[in-house]
This record gives structure tokens, sequence and C-alpha cells, in this order.
């Protein structure tokens, strides 16, 4: 229970400083906001990432301070509904209004109703408690994964109705528990499934700050704080790429990511495109590897360039892009009257967590006059770590533009993505549409600090708090310790398969990231040739055994098939609570799972 957390339990205090901001934000004695200007706020508030992570209390400092900068949405909104609400009538010519009150909708919606007939927070405790508790289960070896229902049987066990008449705040406390005991622990240290893995609980507190504080980013007059924080953490991680100037902006998704460096790319090159449409300017051709992300064709479907301008190059027998063969692509497109004007190089490929190779790639690009970007989405994380840096991103600083996620291999809490350029105002050139409703120009302080009109969306999430407030905890030390542990319990898990070569093959024996793809081997098919009848027996298992598995709720492990190669498994060891004995346990179970299949 929340409620009979210890006083000095960091989770609570954390959780009563966001239910202060929510009392204050329904209380009209209290001010909407404190204002400054961008240069007296960058005085007033400590953004910096240290080289060693902050303590807990500093953290709960941080989110006090936070939010005493913060804009109160709650009641703002409060007053231009109430004095907006224009009087409706039914046919008889009732006011529709009277009877239902803003204050009384309000009462059901907001901890006023909370406060008036529990005369605490007992009830906002009970949900958070029910969060609480998964989190424990969840980082609790003993218990299942999920329990697994198919599709049909999930529609009989759960009530998804919307009712006419709300329904209580008991039958809510009951829908939030539900919800939760049908959902798959993520942050379990035997769930292997995604590249998006564990749950970092000081991520997770900043996201209950988020919420709390529930503004948009686009402009610095209602997210000051937030604006000049992602301002700070987006020029650091350019920073750590390489770059000497440039923008930045994060994204609802690594896919949207992918879509701006595209776009401006595009608007680079042919900036006529962004008042003349595609029909102003050549056939384009982009290129990438054979083994990346799919969002890459969407995009150019998306920008209106056409999949069939996209064009696979092979890759080598690490899963890297072979840059003789991209050469020879882009002479042929241009022997075709077609543009080469954009290449896209992997750093940690989905499937294999492979690297391409930046710098031959970058020449290539130089060469024929075409946009270098980096879909690092899944490896940035390594950029962290001196070990594995200069392996894996020789020549990151030469690209345009670089994609990266850090709710992938950093652990941060869904959804948080970034991309980075290295030309500043290209974003705003691609994207502005000067909306005068949003971004007046003779604003009271430095509009230049407005993001909303250098992105294809107009209203934002806040997902930099809870990066920041972890990147604080951690600290440039604690990452790199993060990220060279993931890589140790990768190379742990391929050691112990090649120490039992009848009972796992490896497709890769020599991974590159975390991803650690195989063949689980049954009795049945040990010790044979292994034909091409083998591997697709192989294939054939595999989804047998990811069924049992999910059945189980014991382990949760992806797999695919990928060009000629049927299903097989794909690990990914990404949550940083994962320890030798979940390794251990993982080829444990897989063989308790299907050594008779």
């Amino acid at each position: 229970m929340v409620s009979k957390l210890p006083k000095n339990s960091w989770k609570r205090q954390v959780i009563e400083v966001c239910l202060q901001f929510i009392k204050e934000s329904n209380d009209r004695s209290t001010k909407l906001l404190d204002f400054y200007q961008p240069s007296e706020m960058k005085k007033r508030f400590d953004f910096t990432i240290p080289e060693q992570g902050v303590s807990i209390e500093q953290l709960i400092k941080d989110c006090a301070e936070t939010l005493k900068y913060s804009v109160k949405t709650g009641e703002k909104g409060k007053e231009a509904f109430a004095g907006t609400s224009a009087p409706r009538k039914d046919l008889e010519g009732k006011d529709l209004l009277a009877p239902l009150l803003y204050e009384e909708i309000l009462d059901r919606i907001t901890l006023r109703f909370w406060l008036t007939h529990h005369n605490d927070y007992h009830l906002i405790y009970e949900y958070l408690s029910n969060a609480l508790t998964f989190i424990k289960e969840s980082n609790d070896r003993s218990t299942k994964l999920l329990d697994f229902y198919q599709p049909s049987e999930m529609k009989k066990r759960f009530d998804f109705t919307i009712p006419e008449q709300g329904v209580s705040i008991e039958q809510l406390i009951k829908d939030c528990a539900e919800t939760l005991k049908y959902s798959v622990k993520t942050g379990h240290p035997h769930y292997f499934n995604q590249l998006s893995c564990g749950l970092d609980t000081v991520s997770l507190a900043g996201e209950w700050l988020t919420a709390a504080a529930n503004t948009n980013m686009f402009t610095y007059e209602i997210a000051p704080v937030f604006i000049l924080m992602e301002q700070y953490v987006l020029e650091k991680m350019r920073r750590i790429i390489g770059y000497d100037g440039g923008d930045s902006i994060l994204c609802p998704g690594g896919s949207i990511s992918n879509l701006y460096a595209v776009l401006c790319a595009r608007y680079k090159k042919f900036p006529e495109v962004k008042t003349k449409g595609m029909k102003a300017i050549p056939t384009l051709v982009a290129y990438t590897s054979e083994h990346s992300h799919y969002s890459l064709p969407g995009a150019l479907a998306s920008g209106g360039i056409g999949t069939d301008n996209c064009v696979d190059i092979r890759t080598d027998e690490n899963g890297s892009m072979d840059p003789e063969h991209l050469e020879a692509e882009v002479l042929k497109a241009k022997a075709a009257g077609k543009v080469p004007f954009f290449v896209n190089c992997t750093a940690g490929t989905t499937v294999v967590g492979a690297f391409d190779p930046i710098e031959p790639i970058h020449k290539i690009c130089q060469k024929y006059g075409m946009w270098l970007h980096v879909d690092a989405a899944w490896g940035g994380g390594l950029l962290l770590t001196p070990k594995y840096r200069e392996q894996r991103f020789r020549g990151i600083h030469l690209a345009d533009s670089v994609t990266w996620n850090p709710h992938k291999l950093m652990t941060s809490l869904l959804q948080c993505s970034t991309v980075h350029f290295k030309e500043e105002g290209l974003l705003f050139g691609c994207n502005q549409m000067c909306a005068d409703y949003l971004f007046q120009q003779d604003k009271h302080y430095d509009v230049s600090f407005d993001t909303g009109d250098k992105v294809i969306q107009c209203g934002r999430h806040n997902d930099i708090f809870k990066l920041w407030l972890m990147w604080r905890s951690k600290g440039m030390e604690g990452y790199a310790k993060q990220m060279d542990h993931l890589m140790e319990m990768s190379e742990y898990l391929v050691e112990q398969m090649k120490a039992r070569p009848d009972m796992f093959h490896l497709i890769y024996p020599k991974p590159q990231c975390v991803n650690v793809c195989f063949w689980y081997v049954p009795k049945r098919l040990r010790g044979q040739p292994k034909t091409r009848e083998w591997m697709e027996e192989l294939g054939k298992i595999t989804p047998r055994m990811k069924g049992e598995m999910m059945y189980r709720g014991t382990l949760m492990i992806s797999y695919q098939p990928l060009g000629d190669l049927p299903n097989f498994f794909r690990n990914i060891i990404s949550n940083p609570g994962v320890q030798k004995e979940d390794v251990d346990f993982l080829v444990a179970e897989l063989d308790r799972i299907g050594a008779d299949m």
C-alpha cells in the first residue's frame, strides 16, 4: 500500500510532491505560475547531468523544484472552462448545464472529490498501490511474467465497456487492478522479448511528475522548465555524438525520428518541395541495409517518395551494410536519371544488432552528394560507454542526422525518442508553418525557445523529465557501467550456448549488440546434419516454443524469420536488472519447454 509506505520513502515523497502540485492547481488562491525569462530560469534551475549520479534526496528536490517553476495547467484549464461555457438549451428551453455545475464535474474527476469524501489522499494512494504492487512483482523472479489468454477469452474476462453513467471510484480502483492483472510485466528479469525491457523506477517517478504537470511542449510560456531541460539534454546528446551546435527534437518514437531525417534531407536538397510538392523535383532514391528498420520505407511512403525508391543494400556475414554494393546501386540510379539523396546507416539493427560501417558509407555520400543518416535508435546507448563507442560508432560525427531512442538501451520509460541534426535551422525551415495563434513573434520573452513550429505535430508530450531525472540519478559513469553490464550479460549468454552446441545453434556467433539470435534444438534433432530441412524443422518448433512459454508465463523471447532463414529466437538483454542467474534460468527453461518437441 502506498499509504503504508514509510514517510521517508523516496517513492512516497515524490508522490506527495505531485499531489501537492495537483492540490495547488485546484486552489484559486494560488498563482498559476512564477514566470521568469529563459536567461533567469537558467540561473535558478540546475539542469546539469553530472559524471556521478546524484543522491535520492537531490532527486526529490529536483522534482519539487521542477513543479515550483511549472505552469499549473489544471487551474488555468478550469478557469478557461468556467469562463467560456455557453448556455445550452434542451427542447423545452431548460438550461442543460444548470443541474450539473462545473464544480460538481470537478468533484467527480479531481482530488476535490477524494478530499471531500475521504479527508486525505487515500483513494489516489489506492490507485498507486496497484502500480507499486505490479512493480514489486515485476522484480520478483518467483512471479509469472503474465497470465496469457487468447483475445476471445480476454474479451469475456475483462469489462471494456464505457457506460452511460460514470462508475464509482471503487470500481475504477478495481479496473486498475484488473488491467495490471492481465498486463505483461515488461520489467521482469525474465522478459527478453523487446528492445525496450526493464523498468527504471526513477524514470517512472519522472513520468508521475510529468502527468501531474500535464503540460504541452510547444511554447516556453506553458512549459518553461521543461523546454529548457529539453534544450540542455538534447544539446548534451549532440555533444556525445560529436556535433558542435546543431538542433534536435524529442519525437513520438524512432519511426517518426527517421521520418524527420528524411523530410529534412529532402528539404535541404530541394527546398522548393515544401511549397510546390513532389512534382517540382526529380525522382529521389534512398538506400538502407536489407536488415534495417521498416520505418525507412514507411517514411518514404509518407513523404510521397514511394517505397519503390527505397533500395535495400545487402549485408555481410555479420549483418552490416556492404559499401561496395551501395555505390553500385547509386550508380545504377544515376544512370536511370534518378537522384540518390539519402543513405540510412543503421547502428544496431532490430533483429541482428549489427552496426553499419559509418566512415566508408560517409565517403560514398560525400562523393555523390547524399545525406547520411545514422539510425541509432537501438544501439545509441552504447555511445555512453568508452569500451564500445569507438568500436561501434567510428565516424558518427560525420552524419547529417542521428536517431537515438533513450527508451531502449538507456531504459527510459516509453516513449522517449530523439533525432539530432548537425545543421541548425533545418527543422524550422522544413516544418515551420507560422501559426500566429500559438507562435506570436511579439511575446514578452525570447520566442526562439518555442519549439512547436519546428515539428510536424502541434501538441507534443513531455518526454524529457523522465529522461533527465533518470540520467541525473545515474550520471555519465552510471550509464557507462549499465551499458557494459548489458553487453557482459549478453556475452555470458553466448558462452552458455556455445558450451551446449547440441542444444543451441547460434545464427550470429559474435553479436555486436545485446541481440543473441539462435535456434533451440530439441532432443530428436540433435546430432543430425544441419541441412535446409533441419533448419526448417527448427523454424516450425520455434513458434511452438514461444506459445508454450507464453502459456506458462515464465519467459518471453521474440522470434522471426530473416531473409531465407526460417524462424529463430532473438533474445534481448536491455534490462540492467538481469543477472547471470536469469541467463541460467533462460537456458534451463528453454530446455524444459522444448526438449521433447
